[in-house]
């Protein structure tokens, strides 16, 4: 979400409008915000998150349902049981908050809060979501790239 927030308001200081997506799972899996951006009438994306393929879209796509669904197979689990959902309506920060998010010392996650309880538009029906392949455990591997690994804690005595 801190990543999303920070590249709307680089979009908003560069004229473009603020708008998030936040992106649906099931539970067990961590939903995800990307921020959005329009060139040339199609949508891109930026966000920043651990995994290499979650990261940024470039705006190839002529609707945000389009880019959404570009996430779809990169949401899985370790055991390869796909997890994405579906998204909400994109959020235009300037028109949901104005512009105090910009400086607040309150905490945003109202926003992620609202948008998980929110509507959200599915990306497949029920029936097509039972009979999804799961990953491969190839592409299970690859998921499993990152930029950083967590520091094992040193127990105190």
């Amino acid at each position: 979400m801190e990543g999303a927030l920070l590249a709307a308001a680089a979009f908003w200081y560069h004229g473009k409008k603020p708008l998030l997506l936040y992106l649906k799972t099931t539970n067990g899996d961590q939903n995800h915000v990307v921020a959005l951006f329009k060139e040339n009438g199609l949508w891109g994306a930026v966000s920043k998150t651990n995994h290499a393929a979650l990261r940024y879209r470039d705006p190839i796509y002529k609707t945000v349902r389009e880019l959404a669904v570009s996430y779809f197979n990169e949401y899985f689990l370790d055991n390869g049981r796909k997890t994405m959902l579906g998204f909400v309506k994109p959020i235009d920060l300037s028109n949901a908050c104005g512009s105090a998010w910009l400086v607040t010392k309150k905490n945003l996650d109202t926003i992620s809060y609202n948008a998980d309880r929110g509507p959200y538009e599915r990306i497949m029906t029920k029936r097509v979501e039972r009979s999804m392949r799961r990953a491969h455990p190839l592409e299970r591997k690859a998921g499993k790239l990152v930029e950083w690994r967590k520091r094992k804690q040193k127990l105190r005595t």
